[in-house]
């Protein structure tokens, strides 16, 4: 089959490895941009790209596609059999979704119809989720309302992160999306319908990262600190200073009448705790204002915490 790749991430690559190695005809690659990156602001192209340049793969990087008339007949004389789109990061018109025989097909990071939006793979993780995984679907111009075709379910670990489950993830929609290739190929693929009831994983805010000790339990103050990491990490103020927290985990409840967000330990030796709704937190990693992210132990070395002191 003829086929157009649409990506742009680590996570897409693998997807784009896959499909290259079980020898499918890709005709081209469509990728965001490159973008500035670091200090110094240098140019750099994606996981997707630099890929694609490795086995000299043609390459588009449209600024934009919507209303880009020279793009969509580009794509239109390339004639491609299908579309693959995996985290491509732009929204693709129905122009487009039209334009291949066999169709578009997404590699979504969440089991349809849970989590449609721009954000699943966080927001199972914020939320307490056990189980997810990765969905195949036809594309149309709703937001992930297409028919599935192929699903893979997975347990999320009691204390994965974001930046983990993405890395599997990816790992498996690779897979899964050689598996459904083949089966279109083959004229056997499965049309499910998704049906009306869905959830939606909105973008994530700046905002949220901001850890509420007063309102949140020491459960949902772990799977948060999971969830934003490796993204954007959550925080609190200490002594109005802004304090990064990576990782942590519960301890058991302890008889303390101090208010939520309150060190109740801070030892070198022991590590630092903090008292929460329905638990104690036991902060793991930690990074500093203007400093490096370190473990605890080694921060508290350095770093002065006092007993009593309230997180906010």
């Amino acid at each position: 089959m003829r086929i157009i790749f649409m990506g742009t991430p680590d996570f897409a690559e693998k997807s784009l490895e896959a499909i290259y190695n079980a020898k499918h005809e890709i005709i081209a690659v469509v990728t965001n941009p490159d973008r500035p990156k670091g200090r110094g602001m240098k140019m750099v192209a994606s996981p997707v790209k630099e890929f694609a340049v490795s086995k000299n793969l043609t390459i588009y990087q449209p600024e934009k596609i919507r209303k880009n008339e020279e793009f969509i007949n580009t794509i239109k004389e390339l004639k491609p059999d299908v579309i693959c789109v995996v985290a491509y990061g732009k929204i693709l018109p129905k122009e487009i979704l039209e334009i291949p025989k066999l169709g578009c097909i997404n590699v979504h990071g969440s089991l349809l119809p849970q989590y449609r939006g721009a954000a699943p793979i966080q927001w199972s993780i914020i939320n307490g989720d056990k189980v997810t995984g990765i969905t195949t679907m036809y594309m149309d111009v709703g937001m992930d309302s297409g028919d599935m075709i192929l699903q893979e379910k997975t347990e999320i670990g009691e204390n994965e992160t974001t930046g983990e489950l993405w890395d599997r993830l990816s790992g498996i929609g690779a897979k899964l999306l050689v598996e459904t290739l083949k089966q279109i190929e083959a004229g056997t693929a499965p049309r499910i319908k998704q049906g009306e009831e869905f959830t939606i994983a909105p973008m994530l805010e700046k905002e949220m990262s901001k850890i509420n000790w007063r309102d949140k339990s020491a459960k949902e103050i772990k799977n948060l600190v999971r969830g934003l990491n490796p993204i954007m990490g959550t925080y609190s103020f200490l002594d109005g200073k802004k304090i990064k927290i990576w990782k942590v985990e519960i301890l058991p409840e302890e008889n303390n009448n101090a208010e939520n967000g309150t060190v109740i330990k801070a030892d070198a030796k022991e590590g630092l705790y903090i008292k929460a709704k329905e638990g104690i937190i036991s902060v793991l990693e930690i990074q500093g204002e203007n400093a490096k992210r370190m473990n605890i132990k080694d921060f508290l070395r350095g770093n002065q915490i006092k007993v009593g002191s309230v997180f906010e």
